[in-house]
Formats: structure tokens, sequence, C-alpha cells
């Protein structure tokens, strides 16, 4: 993982900007100018943007990202404010300027003369910014970011504003006639990415330091991302809508390869960011669908013993049925409802198995809430990572002899739960350590 030490937040606020305006104009120019030579630069523009007007005003908001840029660098109130967001908008540029190098793009519409002041804005924009550099559009994916930065206000009018000018900035790169709505697109997509690879309030899925373990499903991934992506290129036109699922399964195949469940990034509420929702939305309708097809025979949730319920997610019905106090969640890849009341979070992948340290942690836990009243722990498909901790905390309290009591008591109350061989073998050396 990037380390960058900051002394002094003033200074080095300086050194960032300088560094990130200097980096971006050599690295933007050197692509601009490299696609100029190049005869292989194709368009990728639908039949409809023809009739998108030209808003000469919206040059204005188009300009603003510039010092909403340069002043997110000079706001940052802490290091590690800093360090979030440099590292943000740094990955921007690169990805962006790797793409207009290995795929460039042309804008294909012919502006006319624009007079007066806005004739002015428009001429020392295109002083710099030729009509390449497309997709994705290093403007949205600068938006995205700082969007998210300037939303943390406490304002709520300034809020308000804020998401009003963006959205035009937005609308901007369409209405003057800079960007097509693929760059829009793919630009969204990036900045989600950037935002997730270093999110602000949590873990960068880089720091993650397991061994990869699960290289069968993270290859599976990997070949529905190849799929995917084949498919998209060769339907084009709306076929281009597979690009989204593609990405959404490259990221669950490096998660399963690399990043582990800190690469889902599921939030201690148990809930998603709203980048980590647009890049992994199609897979998360893929896993709800799952989820509830092959468990739709069960129970939503069944009682265990001593307030203890097993199940698997539950949606609103079933909190506001059941009133729990507490809930122990397994789950990492899908969001639970909203819940009050209290929860914990032992985030592991639906293909992985839970570990001891997890076994131990998901038993003490479930022991600790039990005894304030109804408890619910939870997986994706109510069946097997639920069903490892429920048994983990019987074999931890001493409620069963051993573990085929265990799974024989856990199949009296749900009667359908997976415990593999690996697992079990985990469980055995968990109960060895309880003893």
């Amino acid at each position: 993982m990037l380390k960058i030490k900051f002394k002094n937040l003033t200074i080095n606020k300086g050194c960032c900007l300088v560094f990130l305006v200097v980096f971006f104009l050599v690295s933007y120019n050197f692509a601009n100018w490299l696609t100029s030579i190049r005869s292989d630069v194709n368009s990728l523009v639908f039949d409809w943007e023809t009739s998108i007007p030209l808003w000469s005003w919206t040059i204005i908001p188009y300009w603003s990202i510039h010092f909403m840029y340069c002043f997110a660098i000079l706001s940052a109130k802490s290091e590690k404010s800093l360090k979030n967001i440099f590292l943000q908008l740094f990955s921007a540029q690169i990805i962006c300027v790797s793409c207009f190098l290995i795929f460039p793009l042309r804008f294909t519409f012919e502006r006319p003369a624009v007079d007066g002041f806005l004739g002015l804005l428009f001429d020392l924009l295109m002083a710099f910014d030729k009509p390449f550099n497309q997709a994705p559009s290093l403007h949205i994916t600068l938006l995205v970011i700082l969007w998210r930065f300037y939303s943390h206000n406490p304002s709520t009018v300034v809020r308000y504003i804020l998401h009003i000018w963006c959205f035009l900035i937005g609308l901007s790169v369409l209405t003057t006639w800079q960007h097509h709505f693929f760059d829009l697109l793919s630009g969204l997509w990036v900045g989600c990415f950037c935002i997730w690879l270093w999110p602000e309030n949590g873990v960068s899925p880089l720091s993650n330091k397991q061994s990869p373990k699960q290289y069968h499903w993270g290859l599976l991934y990997f070949s529905l991302f190849l799929i995917s992506f084949v498919m998209a290129i060769y339907l084009h036109g709306l076929g281009l809508c597979f690009l989204w699922l593609s990405g959404a399964f490259l990221l669950v195949s490096a998660n399963y390869l690399l990043f582990g469940s800190l690469g889902f990034g599921k939030q201690s509420n148990g809930q998603f960011s709203l980048a980590v929702r647009i890049l992994f939305l199609p897979y998360f309708v893929i896993m709800w669908i799952y989820s509830r097809l092959t468990s739709f025979k069960n129970n939503p949730v069944d009682l265990i013993c001593d307030n203890v319920y097993f199940g698997r997610l539950p949606s609103r019905k079933t909190l506001k049925e059941n009133q729990f106090i507490s809930i122990v969640d397994l789950c990492a890849e899908l969001p639970i409802n909203y819940f009050v009341g209290h929860y914990s979070l032992i985030p592991t992948l639906a293909m992985s198995p839970l570990s001891v340290e997890q076994c131990q942690l998901a038993a003490e836990t479930i022991e600790q809430y039990q005894k304030n009243g109804k408890l619910l722990v939870c997986c994706v498909r109510g069946d097997s990572h639920g069903a490892t901790a429920a048994i983990a905390w019987l074999l931890l309290t001493k409620r069963v002899a051993n573990l085929d009591e265990a799974i024989a008591k856990l199949k009296v109350s749900r009667k359908y739960i997976v415990i593999t061989k690996q697992q079990q073998l985990i469980l055995k050396h968990f109960f060895e350590q309880c003893k």
C-alpha cells in the first residue's frame, strides 16, 4: 500500500496541489498530442446525442470544477483528509490518462462559434483541450470525487446548493459539446472506483494482508468478467451496459483473489457507500435474487435456543415482525436493511469458510448479545456462515458436548444447513481451543 507522510499540513497542501497540477498538464497534454498524430482514433456516440443542444452558458459550471479541485486540496482539515483526497485525485488522473493512451476516442460534433465572454471561456478551454481524451471523462471522474468530498458540509442549505451546482457541472460536459454520453458513464464508474480504492471512512482494500485463498472462485468470476466484456464489445450500442456488469465481476474476482471481504467495503452499520453501490450494483442484484431463489423453501428465521435466531439477511417485514434487539451479520456482499439496535458485522465472503478467529469472535458476540433479548444470526442465504457462527456459539458456551451434537441441534431448528468438510475441520480446531 502506498504510504505518504505529511509533516506540515500547510506546506504539504501546496506541494500536493503543485504536484497534481503539473502531473495533469504534462500527462494530459502528452495524451492529447499522441492521440492527435494517430490514425486509429475512433468515436463512440449514440444517434440520439445529435439532439443534445449547445448551451453556451454551461461553460461557466464546466470551468468551475478547476476551482473546486484546487480548493479541495487547500481546504483539507487534517493530514488524513489531505492524504485521502490526494490519492483519489491522483488515481483518477492515472487511470483516465492511461485509458486515453490505450483506447483513444474523438469527439465528433463541430461546435459553432460562441461570442462574448462565454466565447472567451470556450477559447481558453480549447487552447489546451483538444477533441480527444474522451472516455472515461476525467471531468466527470473528478466531479464524482469532489462532490463526495464537499458533501460533508454540515449546512443543509450549502449541501443543496452543492448538489445543484455539481449536477450542472455533470450536465455541462454534454451541453458544451465536450463529451459524448459514454464518456460520462465511464467517468462516473472510474470516480466511484477511486473512492472505493481510497475510502474516506474505511480501510483501503489494498491494505489487506491476508494471503489469497479462493482461487477457483476468483477465476470463475474473472471468466464471467471476460464473457460479459466480450458481449459488451460484440453487441455494441446498448450492449455496452454489459461493461457495468463486467466491471462488477472484475472487482468481485479481485476480492476473491486479493482483497478478501475488505474489498466489498461493507460499513459497520451494514450499509455500503454510494460509490460502492454503483460499482457493485449488478452483482448485488444477482446475489440478492440468488439468495432468495435458493432459500425460499426455508423460513426467513428459526429459533435455535435462548433468544438466538438464525436465518438469511432479513427483509423489512422480517425485522418488523420479530422485533430483534441485536443482529450478528456474517455477510460481506449484501447490505442489511436499516436496523435500530445492537449490530455487529463479521464480513465473510460467500464462498469462503469462517476462520478460527472469526468463529471465536462470532461466538463471543452472540453470547454477549443474546443476554439482551432476541438476537438474529444471519448470512446471505441463512444456511452456511450463520450456521457456522451458531455452532461455534453452542460449542463455546458448552450448550452441546461436541461438533456432531451441535450440527444435529441446529438441524432440528433449521433442516437445510451447509457445513463443508473444510468448515468442519476449522470448527473442530476451534472446539479444541475452547476446551
